[in-house]
């Protein structure tokens, strides 16, 4: 019997961009607005760091937790629940970033972000579920672009948004915060769009359910389809890595900071939430890695086309925006294949233990860009991005192919 979604019952994938925007929007708000409102407070730039840091900490181990996404309550329920928790403690956020007296409540703050970050995981576990339940698998390309556009959406919203009622409109940070709160309590509209089918394999019990999901974990990496999605978050083929240190060689075009807040900020995230959309489409309609591993080709050439072509400020932002562009065809294209690979039980689990793995490429390959541009500059820099990525291609090409042609154990 198969497991797709049944299509009457099918909402339009756009309703997870809706659904995911207050994902975005929490790390938009600390990484842009809250940020700049407290280095203008006077806290030190050690601290704003230390913080933004720790805001990371959920993220990373989040997949300890996303069992219980799977095994306990409704997406639904989970989804409200932490949108709730988000909204409260985002809107505290903000009020404890206000100085009194002078003084930011730092320990409050940093308490807030956890809690804020920590609850945020849990409301896009649900979606990410439910986007695997609900979603026919002819549409699960255009779902994953619609979700990663949401995503980058929501950090415009965020941050974009919450800075200019800040800094234009004399707005308090805590104000800011609360219109940002009562936004993300409203996308959870989007819940009554989507059909949300009964949970694929859950066994009454906590342990029973720790050890189906054991079990599931287990033959997703023993399966092909599984075995590559595992492959395709190692290997550098489309990190986007080099978009992290635009700032640092934006003075080899003769880029100033207004438009490396240009192609950062607001054009950089419609741009990429753009690719994504598109990336959507096309993994649609050809085979998902393969797509994949062809936006990554595009990738190696536009930083490769980078590096080669006349270095000047029209170039820099021709450049990075295309870059940004081809981030977002990643962005959903990584998406795509995670969705066909987990399948539809216990899919936040799975989810979210390869979007865990896929932060390393990014990690190692940020590492290797600055080390690159200390010695070689800007240019090295990118033609050894482009390598990179080039030697991933053909990594996963020899895996896939080797896979293809032996039998399965």
């Amino acid at each position: 019997m198969s497991d797709a979604a049944p299509a009457e019952r099918s909402a339009h994938p756009a309703v997870y961009l809706l659904l995911i925007l207050p994902f975005g929007g929490t790390s938009g708000f600390l990484t842009v607005a809250l940020t700049y409102q407290l280095k203008q407070g006077g806290v030190d730039d050690s601290a704003i760091a230390a913080l933004v840091a720790l805001s990371y900490l959920p993220h990373t181990w989040k997949v300890l937790w996303a069992p219980l996404v799977d095994s306990t309550l409704t997406r639904r329920r989970w989804y409200l629940l932490a949108a709730v928790v988000c909204a409260a403690s985002l809107w505290g956020t903000g009020l404890a970033a206000s100085p009194v007296n002078g003084l930011v409540a730092m320990g409050w703050l940093t308490t807030l972000v956890l809690l804020s970050n920590t609850a945020i995981t849990f409301l896009a576990m649900s979606v990410e579920s439910l986007m695997a339940a609900a979603t026919p698998d002819n549409l699960k390309g255009r779902a994953a672009g619609w979700f990663q556009a949401g995503n980058l959406g929501g950090m415009g919203l965020g941050g974009g948004l919450c800075l200019w009622l800040m800094q234009s409109q004399q707005w308090s940070t805590g104000a800011a915060a609360a219109l940002l709160a009562v936004l993300g309590l409203a996308c959870s509209a989007g819940l009554l769009l989507v059909h949300e089918p009964p949970p694929a394999g859950r066994l009454p019990g906590v342990v029973a359910n720790a050890r189906a999901l054991g079990a599931g974990l287990w033959a997703l990496v023993r399966s092909r389809v599984g075995a590559l999605a595992v492959l395709i978050c190692f290997l550098p083929i489309g990190s986007g890595a080099a978009q992290n240190l635009w700032s640092v060689v934006a003075g080899d075009w003769q880029a100033g900071a207004d438009t490396v807040a240009l192609v950062n900020g607001a054009l950089g995230g419609v741009v990429a939430a753009a690719g994504c959309l598109a990336g959507g489409w096309v993994c649609d309609r050809v085979d998902r890695r393969l797509a994949y591993c062809g936006f990554g080709l595009l990738l190696a050439g536009c930083a490769a086309g980078m590096a080669l072509t006349p270095h000047t400020t029209a170039a820099f932002v021709f450049w990075t925006s295309l870059y940004a562009f081809i981030v977002g065809l990643l962005y959903a294209g990584y998406s795509a294949v995670v969705l066909e690979a987990i399948g539809r039980h216990a899919a936040a689990t799975r989810y979210n233990l390869l979007a865990s793995l896929s932060n390393m490429p990014i990690a190692y390959m940020t590492w290797f860009n600055g080390w690159l541009s200390e010695r070689g500059g800007a240019n090295q820099m990118l033609l050894g991005e482009a390598a990179a990525g080039l030697l991933g291609l053909l990594l996963f090409a020899a895996a896939a192919s080797r896979r293809t042609t032996q039998p399965t154990q």
